[in-house]
């Protein structure tokens, strides 16, 4: 408790690893504590098609493993475990005893500056049947459970590229996917979107919506839709669903110590990732509803460790 460290990064992923990377080699010695699940949301991913340097595409999990160990590398500490509590306090004035604290549990970590990167996670449904059969047909990862369908009928629920995506990599095992979406056209890019409606192993539900998740002896049997224009239900008989609506910001640890927007995002003051507490900085997913890419998290992530390299150095005079 009595030891006061430069930087904590909470979170890892594009963002927070970017910004270990960075932080490291200014000599920094940054400790990230990245989350029992670590690597972000790309450790859930298929192929990155489009992430710079990559001319053949990499593994999401391939990814983050290299930038975890360029970080490594350059002297990042890491944790893998999940913050419980933190207390962001102000540490703006030159010669000032003022630090943040971290815990973990019961253990409290002290730094003069923070930088949030945990992220973004995924959204339910919220329909009867989806918690109860989940891990048993549920699923948010095609990547981890997909080669469990092999030859069965399924679903995808969404109309941007995560379901673009999801429905087009369970197609290499399942016997049909079917996806299904409460619009008449895909918020999708047009890329994703093309790719999808042209695989034949590919349908579509239009404005439609999953109403229940029904099941039997513990597993998935089918799902309820509805068409939202003309009210007429039906059941569809799948033993997957899996769900790609979106993201929330995970945010809900920091509520009410940095000011956050109306859906829960940190709010930053652009262009730079300073947060509305001096010393605590923000990038990736918690922070972008617009792009959430991982190319721009990284991007943030790199500005974010600039930026409390920066203060740091005023507190040092």
């Amino acid at each position: 408790m009595d030891e006061v460290r430069n930087l904590i990064i909470i979170g890892s992923g594009p963002a927070g690893y970017t910004a270990a990377v960075y932080a490291a080699r200014a000599n920094l010695k940054p400790l990230i504590i990245e989350g029992v699940q670590s690597g972000g949301a790309l450790m859930t991913t298929t192929e990155v098609e489009n992430f710079p340097g990559f001319a053949d595409g990499i593994l999401g999990p391939e990814l983050m493993d290299n930038m975890r160990k360029q970080a490594e590398r350059f002297g990042a500490e890491f944790l893998t475990d999940d913050v419980t509590r933190v207390e962001l306090t102000e540490t703006g004035s030159v010669g000032s005893d003022a630090v943040s604290t971290v815990w973990v549990g019961e253990t409290a970590y002290r730094a003069r500056a923070v930088i949030l990167s945990t992220g973004s996670a995924w959204r339910p449904l919220g329909v009867p049947g989806e918690q109860e059969y989940l891990g048993h047909g549920v699923s948010s990862c095609a990547t981890c459970d997909g080669f469990f369908f092999r030859n069965q009928h399924i679903v995808v629920v969404g109309g941007g590229d995560s379901a673009m995506e999801e429905a087009s990599f369970l197609t290499r095992f399942a016997e049909s996917v079917t996806i299904i979406h409460r619009r008449d056209s895909f918020r999708a890019s047009k890329i994703m979107a093309e790719r999808a409606l042209g695989n034949e192993k590919i349908k579509v539900e239009w404005n439609s919506v999953v109403e229940e998740v029904l099941g039997d002896d513990g597993k998935v049997t089918g799902v309820r839709v509805r068409n939202v224009h003309t009210g007429e239900a039906k059941v569809l008989d799948v033993t997957g669903v899996f769900v790609a609506i979106g993201h929330d910001p995970r945010s809900e640890l920091f509520r009410g110590q940095v000011e956050l927007d109306d859906e829960g995002y940190v709010k930053v003051q652009a262009p730079s990732t300073r947060t509305s507490v001096p010393g605590v900085f923000a990038a990736g997913d918690v922070v972008d509803h617009t792009y959430r890419q991982a190319i721009t998290a990284a991007g943030t992530g790199c500005a974010a460790a600039l930026d409390a390299e920066r203060f740091i150095a005023t507190l040092e005079g």
